[in-house]
């Protein structure tokens, strides 16, 4: 067992899990916001606005990540009429993906609101949008955050899928240094030790806001 393996490339594999931070916090900030307008237009009452987004939801929780990943990784090149790189592949895939996930549990969220509430605010004579910028939204945001973290948490465990596009992120270093080392056990154990630190940590989290909702019901 030689674990100096690590310490010798510790600079590179960092810089993988650089890439994997971003690719996570912009794929999760993208399919948030794709997600609500997603979940917005699947509870609206407008079956123009609804069926397209239900349809969308539905295709995609019935896709396999890797696949989505494939997909764009082929498609965007050809959409845009030029080569992308593996990052912009991964993380349009990725935002379109988590998108679908995000987008039932903002409708979750938003259909716990009671409806008294809503309807309190349009007989004061609000809009729609301001219903649910002021009234809804802020209520439903907060009694979804622990789903929101936890799905965030499976998103970043699913940013090593891109490592079949051969994106650099941190667990296709893992790779590239064992294929120069051929010291497996001692990467993959580093790898998922890296793994379990960040997620255990992220978990600890949402159950400190899971306590924190419950204590103030």
């Amino acid at each position: 067992m030689d674990w100096t393996v690590v310490s010798r490339n510790m600079d590179f594999l960092l810089g993988g899990l650089g890439v994997t931070f971003q690719l996570a916090a912009i794929s999760l900030a993208g399919g948030v916001l794709f997600g609500i307008l997603l979940g917005l237009a699947r509870i609206s009452s407008k079956r123009c606005i609804s069926c397209p987004a239900t349809l969308y939801i539905h295709f995609f929780r019935s896709q396999p990540l890797i696949l989505v990943i494939f997909w764009f990784y082929f498609f965007v090149p050809v959409l845009f009429g030029k080569p992308m790189g593996t990052f912009i592949s991964a993380v349009i895939g990725f935002i379109a993906f988590e998108a679908a996930y995000f987008a039932e549990i903002i409708r979750g969220g938003i259909q716990s609101i009671p409806k008294g509430q809503v309807l309190a605010a349009y007989s004061t004579g609000m809009k729609y949008h301001q219903v649910m910028r002021y009234i809804v939204l802020p209520q439903a945001l907060k009694n979804m955050l622990p789903a929101l973290m936890t799905q965030s948490i499976v998103l970043f465990q699913d940013t090593s899928l891109a490592y079949v596009i051969g994106l650099r992120e941190f667990l296709r270093r893992i790779s590239l240094v064992d294929s120069r080392e051929v010291r497996s056990i001692e990467l993959y154990f580093f790898a998922a030790l890296v793994y379990l630190v960040i997620c255990l940590s992220m978990s600890l989290l949402v159950r400190r806001f899971e306590h924190k909702a419950h204590q103030s019901v």
